[in-house]
Protein backbone atom coordinates (compact mmCIF):
# COMPACT_ATOMS: atom_id res chain seq x y z
CA UNK A 1 0.00 0.00 0.00
CA UNK A 2 1.65 3.34 -1.22
CA UNK A 3 0.85 6.15 1.20
CA UNK A 4 1.55 10.06 -0.36
CA UNK A 5 1.65 13.59 0.81
CA UNK A 6 -0.68 14.80 3.79
CA UNK A 7 -2.32 11.22 3.99
CA UNK A 8 0.92 9.57 4.34
CA UNK A 9 2.27 12.11 7.01
CA UNK A 10 -0.54 11.88 8.93
CA UNK A 11 -0.61 8.12 9.55
CA UNK A 12 3.05 8.23 10.22
CA UNK A 13 2.29 10.74 12.27
CA UNK A 14 -0.40 8.85 14.33
CA UNK A 15 1.15 5.78 14.63
CA UNK A 16 5.14 7.10 15.83
CA UNK A 17 3.40 9.36 18.60
CA UNK A 18 1.03 6.66 19.62
CA UNK A 19 4.36 4.90 20.90
CA UNK A 20 5.97 8.20 21.84
CA UNK A 21 3.55 8.91 24.10
CA UNK A 22 3.94 5.80 26.28
CA UNK A 23 7.53 5.71 25.95
CA UNK A 24 7.82 9.68 26.77
CA UNK A 25 5.68 9.57 30.23
CA UNK A 26 7.71 6.44 31.55
CA UNK A 27 10.94 8.30 30.75
CA UNK A 28 9.24 11.92 32.54
CA UNK A 29 8.06 9.39 35.43
CA UNK A 30 11.97 7.87 36.24
CA UNK A 31 13.05 11.70 36.79
CA UNK A 32 10.39 13.19 38.68
CA UNK A 33 8.39 13.14 41.65
CA UNK A 34 5.46 14.35 39.76
CA UNK A 35 3.41 11.60 39.19
CA UNK A 36 2.03 9.49 36.60
CA UNK A 37 -0.40 12.59 36.00
CA UNK A 38 1.88 15.08 35.65
CA UNK A 39 4.52 13.19 33.77
CA UNK A 40 1.65 11.92 31.12
CA UNK A 41 0.15 15.62 30.77
CA UNK A 42 4.34 16.57 29.72
CA UNK A 43 4.15 13.59 27.17
CA UNK A 44 0.89 14.73 25.60
CA UNK A 45 2.16 18.18 25.54
CA UNK A 46 5.81 16.76 23.95
CA UNK A 47 3.47 14.35 21.18
CA UNK A 48 1.06 17.34 20.42
CA UNK A 49 4.36 19.77 19.98
CA UNK A 50 5.89 16.64 18.04
CA UNK A 51 2.94 16.15 15.78
CA UNK A 52 3.28 19.58 14.56
CA UNK A 53 6.98 19.66 14.45
CA UNK A 54 6.93 16.42 12.78
CA UNK A 55 4.90 17.38 10.38
CA UNK A 56 6.35 20.76 9.22
CA UNK A 57 10.22 19.13 9.54
CA UNK A 58 8.91 16.37 7.26
CA UNK A 59 7.33 18.48 4.90
CA UNK A 60 10.26 20.55 4.43
CA UNK A 61 12.69 17.66 4.76
CA UNK A 62 10.96 16.22 1.80
CA UNK A 63 11.27 19.72 -0.36
CA UNK A 64 15.14 19.67 0.41
CA UNK A 65 15.05 15.90 -0.75
CA UNK A 66 13.07 16.68 -3.51
CA UNK A 67 15.89 19.19 -4.85
CA UNK A 68 18.87 16.93 -4.45
CA UNK A 69 20.36 14.98 -7.48
CA UNK A 70 20.38 11.38 -5.27
CA UNK A 71 17.51 9.81 -4.90
CA UNK A 72 16.24 7.34 -2.15
CA UNK A 73 17.05 7.19 1.64
CA UNK A 74 20.39 6.08 2.20
CA UNK A 75 21.81 6.06 5.45
CA UNK A 76 23.34 8.90 5.52
CA UNK A 77 20.04 10.61 4.42
CA UNK A 78 18.00 8.66 7.54
CA UNK A 79 20.81 9.63 9.43
CA UNK A 80 20.43 13.59 8.71
CA UNK A 81 16.50 13.34 8.92
CA UNK A 82 16.88 12.07 12.43
CA UNK A 83 19.47 13.67 14.07
CA UNK A 84 17.65 17.14 12.83
CA UNK A 85 14.34 16.48 14.10
CA UNK A 86 15.40 15.25 17.39
CA UNK A 87 17.78 18.48 17.73
CA UNK A 88 14.51 20.47 17.12
CA UNK A 89 12.60 19.21 19.46
CA UNK A 90 15.03 19.08 21.95
CA UNK A 91 15.06 22.86 21.94
CA UNK A 92 11.93 22.93 22.65
CA UNK A 93 11.33 20.50 25.04
CA UNK A 94 13.77 20.74 27.66
CA UNK A 95 13.01 24.49 29.03
CA UNK A 96 9.42 22.88 29.39
CA UNK A 97 10.18 19.62 31.06
CA UNK A 98 12.74 21.62 33.77
CA UNK A 99 9.69 23.94 34.41
CA UNK A 100 6.90 21.49 34.55
CA UNK A 101 8.08 18.82 36.13
CA UNK A 102 10.08 21.48 38.93
CA UNK A 103 13.60 19.32 38.00
CA UNK A 104 16.82 21.29 36.88
CA UNK A 105 17.74 22.23 34.07
CA UNK A 106 20.21 19.70 34.09
CA UNK A 107 18.15 16.95 35.03
CA UNK A 108 16.06 18.20 32.16
CA UNK A 109 18.80 17.90 29.85
CA UNK A 110 19.50 14.24 31.16
CA UNK A 111 16.42 12.84 30.95
CA UNK A 112 16.20 14.95 27.20
CA UNK A 113 19.45 13.43 26.19
CA UNK A 114 18.20 9.91 27.23
CA UNK A 115 15.18 10.17 25.75
CA UNK A 116 16.31 11.87 22.54
CA UNK A 117 19.00 9.41 22.33
CA UNK A 118 16.70 6.77 22.49
CA UNK A 119 13.84 8.36 20.20
CA UNK A 120 16.95 9.23 17.81
CA UNK A 121 17.11 4.99 16.86
CA UNK A 122 13.29 4.62 17.22
CA UNK A 123 12.77 7.45 14.70
CA UNK A 124 15.39 6.06 12.22
CA UNK A 125 14.30 2.15 13.13
CA UNK A 126 10.40 3.37 13.00
CA UNK A 127 11.00 5.21 9.38
CA UNK A 128 12.31 2.92 8.22
CA UNK A 129 9.93 0.13 8.49
CA UNK A 130 7.37 2.57 7.86
CA UNK A 131 9.02 2.91 4.21
CA UNK A 132 9.16 -0.82 3.86
CA UNK A 133 5.19 -1.16 4.54
CA UNK A 134 4.19 1.71 2.80
CA UNK A 135 6.55 2.73 0.23
CA UNK A 136 9.02 5.37 -0.33
CA UNK A 137 7.23 8.59 -0.75
CA UNK A 138 7.32 10.29 -4.33
CA UNK A 139 10.11 12.78 -3.09
CA UNK A 140 12.77 9.33 -2.30
CA UNK A 141 11.58 7.21 -5.05
CA UNK A 142 14.37 6.65 -8.38
CA UNK A 143 13.28 7.59 -11.20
Amino acid sequence: MRLEGTRRRVVYVALYETFALIIGTLGFLSVSEAGVARAGALSVFASLFAVVWNLGYNTAFERWEARRATRGRGLGRRIVHAVGFECGFMAVLLPVAAWWLSITWLESFMVNLALNLFFLFYTFAFTWAFDRVFGLPASARPS
